[in-house]
């Protein structure tokens, strides 16, 4: 796990360390020395090369300028402009033209507000450098939420290649419009250090450490899901969690559905469908809940929402079911929906003793359960929502959010476009249902909140290996996650 911390934290970090005998300078030198390996790494070398740095007020600008020092001791070619000098365009342009890499030190991550006057202006120039380098974060990038005010060009912020940063990851460069905008992302140790982050990015390493395989003394039931879903028109959505959950390694999945005729359509290959009592059209109601707590009752994870559909009498079947399944439960979709503000049997689970129950909203479902948007803070709001629940809370869209109801969440930053169509969420579920149901005995708060995160860091490997950009479709998602779970076995995604 590798640290995340907000501008302010790192701002407590840096006085404690300052507190502690370790000088302000000195750790400009530092910072402004990786800077300039940096540099060299990406320019090859030093031998003729020229540089463009930009630099700001406060440490960022700073840190540019001692990069620009290092750079001119080494041979380097150094042309420097200061924002709070403004400087001669028609100079930039030219010195930007001749260049082999312009470094921008403008604004560090605490920006806050429009990138606008000057700035804007020297944005505009930047591109006509081959490539650029930010200094800890885009200048334009909110750090705290990666958010970018304005209209400048390409977006009102730096448009980096690669971004060096210091100490740890700031959540500016993990969530998008400042992901795309930060480029590559290289995390420099300038000896900070930062003990027990309240906020981590999930990586390869930690997905690795999942539980990804059978023991020999496992049976199919050892690690069974079962999966309350469907209703007319709507049979697909089951199937797909159900299908990604055999691919994570469920040796059973069952999929409760309303009524025998859509049961008899859905039956057949490897995957059990029960027909379950409900209303006439086919969808669950207060019926429902004995047949479907029969089928929860041998699962060690259920996923209770992909296609079930929504009314009153589904509503109250999905209360009925959140509140009385112990084992762990992922709601999803129109589960989700059911639940709304109302959090009751939510908390029923919490004093029951039941396993953690997951909520995955995306950026709707959230609205639907606490009444207002997510807003800029994605961590925030996720955290919020699980403090305010006491589940877990993935928080899918442009950066995924694991939080706990303790405060610990991680940020999972290697989705991509590919999982924007339909279906991909239930395919979550299922991988985030099979991976729990592998931890066996009494699983721990702790045990599935990784086991969440490193689901949807699988999921989002998975779409980048289906490898058909936007011509992906949750099939292709499903198709990919077998040999995703074995690049991982193996340690080919782990650096």
């Amino acid at each position: 796990m590798e640290p995340v911390v907000t501008p302010a934290e790192m701002a407590v970090i840096d006085s404690r360390a300052i507190s502690e005998g370790t000088s302000e300078a000195t750790l400009i030198a530092r910072a402004g020395t990786a800077v300039a390996w940096h540099v060299r790494g990406m320019l090859g070398g030093v031998y003729g090369r020229r540089v463009v740095v930009v630099c700001g007020k406060g440490n960022n600008g700073a840190d540019g300028r001692m990069a620009a020092r290092v750079l001119q001791s080494w041979g380097v070619g150094v042309d420097c402009f200061e924002l709070d000098t403004p400087p001669d365009l028609a100079r930039l342009g030219r010195a930007l033209d001749r260049c082999d890499l312009a470094v921008d030190a403008m604004f560090g991550t605490g920006f806050h507000g429009e990138f606008d006057g000057v700035a804007a202006m020297i944005d505009d120039e930047l591109y006509r450098a081959p490539r650029i380098l930010s200094v800890d974060i885009p200048s334009g990038v909110d750090g705290t939420t990666g958010e970018i005010r304005g209209d400048g060009f390409i977006g009102g912020a730096v448009l980096a290649h690669e971004t060096i940063t210091f100490a740890a990851c700031k959540p500016g460069v993990l969530f998008e419009p400042g992901r795309f905008h930060s480029g590559r992302v290289t995390v420099a140790d300038i000896g900070l250090p930062i003990d027990a982050p309240a906020t981590v990015l999930w990586t390869a390493r930690d997905a690795a450490t999942a539980p990804l395989q059978r023991w020999p003394h496992d049976y199919k039931w050892s690690s069974a899901v079962a999966i309350i879903g469907g209703s007319p028109g709507m049979t697909g959505a089951p199937m797909l969690a159900a299908h990604a959950a055999q691919r994570c390694g469920a040796g059973m999945v069952v999929v409760g559905v309303g009524g025998i005729e859509a049961a008899t359509h859905m039956g057949g290959a490897e995957v059990v469908v029960k027909p379950v009592p409900g209303s006439p059209d086919g969808f669950l109601d207060d019926s429902s809940v004995p047949e479907a707590l029969a089928i929860a009752g041998r699962a060690k994870a259920v996923v209770i929402g992909p296609g079930l559909g929504r009314g009153q009498a589904t509503e109250r079947a999905v209360r009925a079911l959140v509140a009385q399944v112990s084992a762990p439960i992922v709601i999803d979709a129109d589960a989700l929906q059911a639940l709304g503000t109302d959090h009751r049997e939510l908390r029923v689970r919490v004093t029951s003793g039941a396993a953690p129950a997951i909520l995955t909203p995306h950026a709707g479902e959230y609205h639907a359960l606490t009444g207002h948007d997510v807003g800029a803070n994605r961590l925030d709001a996720a955290r919020s929502l699980a403090a305010s629940t006491g589940c877990l809370v993935l928080l899918k869209g442009p950066g995924t959010v694991v939080a706990a109801p303790d405060g610990r969440a991680a940020i999972v930053a290697n989705g991509g476009s590919e999982l924007a169509t339909a279906g991909t969420g239930d395919v979550l579920s299922g991988v985030i249902a099979a991976l729990c149901a592998q931890l066996g005995g009494a699983v721990s708060a702790r045990d599935m909140f990784a086991a969440t995160a490193s689901a949807a860091w699988i999921h989002g490997q998975a779409g980048r290996n289906a490898g058909l950009g936007p011509s992906t479709i949750a099939g292709d998602v499903i198709a990919a996650l077998a040999p995703t779970l074995e690049q991982l076995r193996r340690g080919d995604l782990v650096t």
